[in-house]
């Protein structure tokens, strides 16, 4: 979770890592610091709490010249975010300076070794000792800072990335990662490490990927990446097709105000080039022969968080088309309890950043039981996609708040490409069907873009209800899982309770919940191809109403009913009930960045939360 950026080249280090973290401080903002050598001497300044007050500290105490430069914003795991817990951590004899993503799990042992052997540690993290095992390993190796990275990650537990530097090899740079992002990027005259891309994409699109367990040594001029034996390595190059306004906010005052927005084109971006001239899908990415498809008899996803609930969404559509059964697992509680999976099982594995480590040791559990996996994935080279057999990569470009939006919609769509994939490969749909289908998909972009064009009531009511200290989210079909998202959004940014629920499960104990004034958030089906749904949800409304809740209908144009027995309508663009998640998610995700900038919370980064999850 925590962000790290290295630098070998010609410009002046501090500036480019600095500038580096923060397009990366979405990943972690307890505590940020920098190192760089200079005159043959570390040099090293960190400060707790976000980027903005080690920058202060750098005006203060400013670091001399430099070409090769570490840095690291964090996420507190070992430690609580203080100045002596922030990276870069240095070992005692000032040789080293080590920044870390991860947690070493057997950082315990290690850590009683090396205070029986004499070494004061000054801070509580498990980081440090990683600083002083290389000290040590470094004069048994003829000072070669690449064979002690190989030496101490043999000794290693668990999931970190690593990048150190060394005064007395001062034009290098030496990184590792065992089940945690980094990525190298190559540039004309100097390299780059980074846990993102995004880090770097302004001075070079040229990318390798790094693979598991595996050290790569920067110099200014070249990349050499081994195994943790030594055994060199070719890594997969790739480009970053993103431009550098991408990253940007582009004149919106929160990033998540201008990923929401830019929602309608991450929308098209992934249906785009996804069929052929005849109108059959077509995913290029797939890798698997089509009859692999024919014979799966079960789906699983596995998901984290807002992705699960994008998986949640796609088991509706998925059963409606192919017939074929969909368990949606939570990534984290998935190998805990012995699933059943084998080779006729598809499984999905939907991560943004395609390094999210509960879902990523998930994929892996699958893979073990002999299941087809595939990658659901905004991230261009990440681990999930590389250890999968398939890969569906969704074109959303960065998103840098980490409450997620527009990464929500495309995962959506890109697992209603494999359903009617899967439905095309085993005969379930036919031709005419499925060219319905996607030309209700390729209506979606204008209809999110309705959405857009209408949400400020919606702000307006967020204002209204900031006094609030609990919301209620109720829906069925499809509409479940928005409201677990709805109330997910809120939890994140206006740091408030808020709950989703089935609306039949209300009389079987939510109910409790409800009294006077409460605000009750319902997404309501479509009259038209849900009327069943639809009068059943009206029947919820009257029982919440009933004991005193505000309701708040997210209802499409033309459901006029709805109007009596609600106190405040939202209007969302009639689509079918499949695509109902794609608007009606939006008002939601608008109301929470509303709710939480009313409250006066960071909503780009709210508290304890990182974008990327990387342990367990």
């Amino acid at each position: 979770m925590c962000g790290i950026v290295g630098y070998v080249g010609q410009k002046q280090a501090l500036e480019v890592v600095v500038a580096g973290l923060r397009r990366l401080e979405y990943r972690g903002y307890d505590s940020a610091g920098v190192a760089v050598i200079a005159d043959g001497h570390l040099e090293t300044r960190k400060k707790a709490g976000k980027l903005t007050n080690l920058e202060t500290l750098l005006g203060e105490d400013p670091l001399p010249n430099s070409t090769t430069g570490i840095g690291h914003t964090r996420w507190a795991t070992h430690g609580g975010p203080t100045d002596s817990n922030a990276h870069p951590h240095v070992s005692e004899d000032g040789r080293i300076a080590v920044i870390h993503n991860g947690i070493i799990e057997n950082f315990a042992v290690l850590r009683e070794e090396l205070t029986a052997a004499g070494v004061t540690l000054t801070s509580e993290t498990d980081t440090e000792v990683v600083a002083h095992m290389l000290a040590r390993a470094l004069p048994a190796v003829g000072d070669s800072l690449q064979v002690a990275m190989q030496a101490v990650c043999s000794q290693l537990e668990g999931a970190f990335t690593l990048v150190v530097i060394d005064p007395s090899q001062p034009d290098i740079v030496v990184g590792a990662r065992r089940n945690s992002p980094l990525v190298v990027g190559v540039g004309d005259g100097e390299n780059f490490l980074a846990s993102d891309v995004a880090a770097f994409f302004e001075h070079t699109r040229n990318a390798l990927e790094l693979g598991q367990d595996q050290i790569v040594t920067l110099t200014a001029e070249s990349v050499t990446v081994t195994d943790f034996s030594g055994n060199p390595v070719t890594p997969r190059a790739f480009t970053v097709d993103w431009d550098a306004s991408a990253a940007e906010k582009g004149g919106f005052d929160l990033f998540m105000l201008k990923e929401i927005s830019e929602q309608p084109k991450a929308v098209a971006d992934s249906l785009r080039g996804r069929t052929s001239p005849q109108g059959r899908i077509q995913l290029d990415e797939l890798t698997l022969d089509e009859s692999v498809f024919r014979d799966i008899t079960k789906v699983v996803v596995v998901a984290c968080g807002t992705a699960a609930h994008a998986g949640m969404v796609a088991k509706y559509a998925i059963e409606h088309w192919t017939r074929l059964p969909v368990d949606v697992e939570l990534a984290s509680e998935f190998r805990y309890r012995d699933p059943v999976v084998g080779p006729d099982s598809l499984v999905i594995a939907i991560s943004q950043s395609g390094e999210t480590m509960d879902t990523l040791m998930a994929l892996r559990h699958a893979a073990a039981q002999g299941a087809r996996t595939l990658a659901i994935c905004n991230t261009v080279g990440s681990t999930i996609p590389r250890e999968s057999d398939a890969v569906l990569y969704t074109y959303a470009g960065p998103e840098i708040a980490v409450a997620s939006t527009k990464a929500f919609l495309t995962q959506i769509i890109a697992a209603y490409l494999v359903g009617l994939f899967l439905a095309q490969a085993r005969g379930a749909l036919t031709e005419e069907e499925i060219r319905g289908i996607l030309q209700d998909l390729n209506d979606m972009p204008q209809k999110v873009d309705l959405v857009l064009d209408t949400v400020e009531p919606v702000r307006a009511l967020a204002q209204q209800l900031s006094t609030a200290t609990s919301v209620l989210f109720l829906g069925r079909h499809v509409g479940y899982p928005v409201a677990l998202e709805g109330a997910l959004k809120l939890k994140e940014l206006a740091y408030m309770h808020a709950e989703g629920f089935p609306a039949g499960e209300l009389k079987h104990g939510p109910i409790a919940l409800i009294e006077d004034g409460v605000p009750v958030v319902v997404v309501v089906p479509s009259p038209r191809g849900r009327a069943v749904l639809h009068d059943k949800i009206i029947s919820n409304i009257q029982e919440v109403r009933a004991r005193g809740a505000v309701i708040i209908a997210v209802a499409e144009e033309g459901d006029e009913v709805i109007t009596g027995f609600a106190d405040h309508v939202i209007r969302v663009p009639e689509v079918p009930p499949l695509m109902q998640p794609l608007v009606s998610t939006v008002p939601l995700q608008v109301f929470a960045c509303e709710m939480a900038t009313v409250k006066g919370h960071d909503v780009d980064q709210p508290r304890n939360l990182a974008k990327s999850v990387t342990v367990e």
